[in-house]
C-alpha cells in the first residue's frame, strides 16, 4: 500500500486538500500548473465563475494531453516504421554476406 501525505494548497484563491502518494515537488508542480490555468481561464471568462473557469481549464489540459498523445503515438509509429525498415535491410545485408561468402568457396 503507498503511503500518501496530505497536501494543503490553494487554487484560484480558493483552500483544497489533496491526498497524495507524490513528492511535495510533484504536488507543488501540479497545483501551480492548474493555479495558473484557472487564473488564465478567470480572465478570459465573461461570466468570472470559479467553476467555470476550471473547466475551461480542465478542457484546456485535457486538449493538450489528448494532442500531446496523439504526437507521441504518431513519433512511436514512425520509430517503429524506421526500425522495421533497418531491419529489414539488415536481414537483407545478411543474405547478401552469406551468398557472397558461399560464391568464394
Amino acid at each position: 500500500m503507498e503511503n500518501k501525505d496530505t497536501y494543503e494548497f490553494v487554487i484560484a484563491g480558493f483552500p483544497y486538500k489533496l491526498r497524495s502518494s507524490h513528492r511535495m515537488e510533484v504536488v507543488t508542480q501540479l497545483v501551480q500548473l492548474v493555479d495558473q490555468r484557472v487564473r488564465e481561464a478567470l480572465y478570459v471568462t465573461k461570466s468570472g465563475s470559479v467553476q467555470n473557469a476550471a473547466i475551461l481549464a480542465a478542457l484546456n489540459l485535457a486538449e493538450e494531453l489528448v494532442l500531446l498523445k496523439k504526437q507521441a503515438l504518431e513519433e512511436l509509429q514512425n520509430f517503429e516504421d524506421r526500425n522495421q525498415k533497418l531491419r529489414l535491410e539488415w536481414e537483407k545485408l545478411k543474405s547478401e554476406s552469406a551468398r557472397h561468402e558461399i560464391q568464394k568457396d
